[in-house]
């Protein structure tokens, strides 16, 4: 598939199905998080933040972005196993880093699970390094 063009676009509503079966081939859906409405959310704030690769008219890739004023975040980056390696991954973040450094963002946080050393390295790659910084979280609502 090397030669042949990916668009990054921001979500579009008809993306839906294809996202979540993307997001289940990957393994990043969790049994406490409902990814139709992770979607809702993400669509009610900040939609221009939230991205698709697109390849020959399918969704190979995604990544939501946020900016709250004070800092940048990322979540659900994730490129088609069968896509992986081929700089989709990299392009994604780069298109996430422009358009936060236009909105005035300083810096960017990206959650990993310390377990995923292949993602790890992945941001590594790019510049990214540990912060000397524990992640705390509590569920304000539960998605059942």
């Amino acid at each position: 598939m090397r030669g042949v063009t990916v668009k990054i676009r921001t979500y579009q509503e008809e993306d839906q199905s294809a996202v979540i079966a993307l997001w289940h081939a990957c393994g990043l859906v969790r049994p406490w998080n409902d990814p139709a409405k992770d979607i809702e959310r993400k669509v009610s704030m900040q939609p221009e933040l939230f991205f698709v690769g697109e390849r020959e008219g399918r969704v190979i890739a995604t990544a939501m972005a946020g900016y709250d004023g004070h800092r940048g975040s990322v979540y659900y980056l994730t490129v088609d196993p069968a896509c992986q390696h081929q700089g989709l991954g990299r392009l994604l973040m780069a298109t996430i880093e422009q358009r936060l450094h236009a909105m005035g963002c300083p810096k960017l946080n990206i959650l990993v699970r310390t377990t995923n050393e292949t993602v790890l390295a992945f941001y590594r790659k790019l510049g990214y390094s540990v912060d000397e910084a524990v992640s705390l979280g509590k569920r304000l609502m539960p998605d059942d």
